[in-house]
C-alpha cells in the first residue's frame, strides 16, 4: 500500500538540512586591512601595485578584493601611540633626540601620543595630537621598575581595547618599546594565552603593532633565555598585526633613527585593502593570507583579520 504523505515529509526531512546548510554557506561577510608594500633590496619603489596582483585567503578560502587603493594626501589619517615600558632601564633616556624627530617627522595628517605600560594598562597623561610639542610634553624616563608593566601584552589588550579615538576611518599603528617578556610566563610559548588575546585584541581594534627591543633589566639580572624568549613573542604580534619587529642582537640598539626613518617610509607605502569572506552572524577573528606576485616587492599584511557580517561591516 502506497502512502504519499509519508514519501513526501521523508523528502523534505532529507532536504531540510541540505537548504539550511547551503544558506549558512552563502553568508558573505566584509572585512578590510592596512597592507604595507615596500621595494626589495636593490629594486626601486614599484610605481603601482594593482589589485590583479593579490591573492586573498581568509581561514584557507580563496576570497575576493573588493577595494585596493594607496593610502595617500591629506584626508587620510594616521593615529600613531608610543607605547614604553615602564619598567625599562632609565638608559632609555639616550634615546630622547630620535624619539622627538620622530615625532616631528610624521606626516602632516597624523595624530600621536605617547603611553606608559604599567600594571597591565596603557597609561595616557595626554590626548592624541598633531602637535609634536604638546606629544612630546608626556614623555619621560620610565621608572625602571622591573615587572611594573605586569605584561606588555596585558598593556597591548588595554590599549587595543580602549584606543583613545573614535574615529574609526584613521590607520591604527602602534610602536612597543619593550623587552617583550612575559612576567607571568617568562618562558618561550608560542601559544601564550596572553599574547594570543593580545593579538585578537588588536586585530579586533585593527591595530598594527611595531616593536622595539629595549632591556627592562640589565644584562647581570636577566637570561639569554628570557630575552630570547621576549623577542619571539614580540615577532608574533608583529608579524600577526602586519607590523615588524625591531631589535639588535640581545643588546640594546645604540639608536632608534634607522627603526623610525623605515617606520616613516611604511607609513607613506601603506594600502588600504577591502575584502569579502563567509561569516557568522556577528564578527569573527579570522586567519588571513595575502600574496602579492609583483616583481621587486615585498609586502606586510595581518595574518589576522576580523570579518564582519555584511549589515555590520565597520
Amino acid at each position: 500500500m502506497n502512502h504519499p504523505a509519508k514519501t513526501i515529509c521523508i523528502a523534505l526531512a532529507l532536504l531540510g538540512p541540505i537548504a539550511v546548510f547551503s544558506q549558512s554557506d552563502n553568508n558573505q561577510g566584509q572585512g578590510k586591512a592596512i597592507v604595507t608594500v615596500l621595494p626589495k633590496v636593490g629594486h626601486a619603489v614599484p610605481a603601482s601595485v594593482v589589485d590583479q596582483d593579490l591573492s586573498i585567503k581568509v581561514n584557507g578560502k580563496q576570497s575576493k578584493v573588493t577595494k585596493w587603493k594607496p593610502i595617500t594626501g591629506p584626508d587620510n589619517s594616521l593615529e600613531l601611540v608610543l607605547l614604553i615600558d615602564d619598567s625599562a632601564r632609565s638608559s632609555l633616556g639616550t634615546q630622547t633626540e630620535e624619539i622627538a624627530h620622530f615625532i616631528k617627522a610624521l606626516p602632516p595628517n597624523a595624530k600621536a601620543a605617547i603611553s606608559y605600560m604599567q600594571n597591565g594598562r596603557a597609561v595616557f597623561s595626554r590626548p592624541f595630537s598633531a602637535d609634536p610639542a604638546e606629544v612630546l610634553r608626556a614623555f619621560h624616563q620610565p621608572a625602571g621598575s622591573p615587572g611594573s608593566n605586569a605584561s606588555p601584552y596585558f598593556c597591548l589588550s588595554d590599549l587595543a581595547k580602549n584606543w583613545p579615538s573614535a574615529n574609526l576611518q584613521a590607520r591604527r599603528e602602534v610602536v612597543m618599546i619593550t623587552d617583550g617578556v612575559d612576567n607571568y610566563d617568562r618562558r618561550y610559548d608560542p601559544e601564550d594565552p596572553y599574547v594570543t588575546a593580545a593579538m585578537k585584541d588588536a586585530a579586533r581594534a585593527g591595530v598594527i603593532v611595531y616593536s622595539i627591543y629595549w632591556q627592562s633589566r640589565g644584562t647581570g639580572d636577566s637570561s639569554l633565555y628570557e630575552n630570547n624568549a621576549g623577542q619571539n613573542l614580540l615577532i608574533e604580534v608583529t608579524q600577526a598585526t602586519g607590523g615588524k619587529s625591531y631589535w639588535q642582537g640581545m643588546g640594546n640598539p645604540v639608536s632608534f633613527a634607522p627603526y623610525f626613518d623605515e617606520l616613516l617610509r611604511r607609513f607613506q607605502n601603506q594600502y588600504e585593502l577591502g575584502f569579502t569572506s563567509r561569516a557568522g552572524n556577528k564578527p569573527e577573528v579570522e586567519n588571513f593570507e595575502l600574496k602579492l606576485s609583483a616583481p621587486g616587492t615585498e609586502i606586510d599584511s595581518p595574518e589576522q583579520v576580523t570579518v564582519y557580517p555584511a549589515a555590520q561591516t565597520k
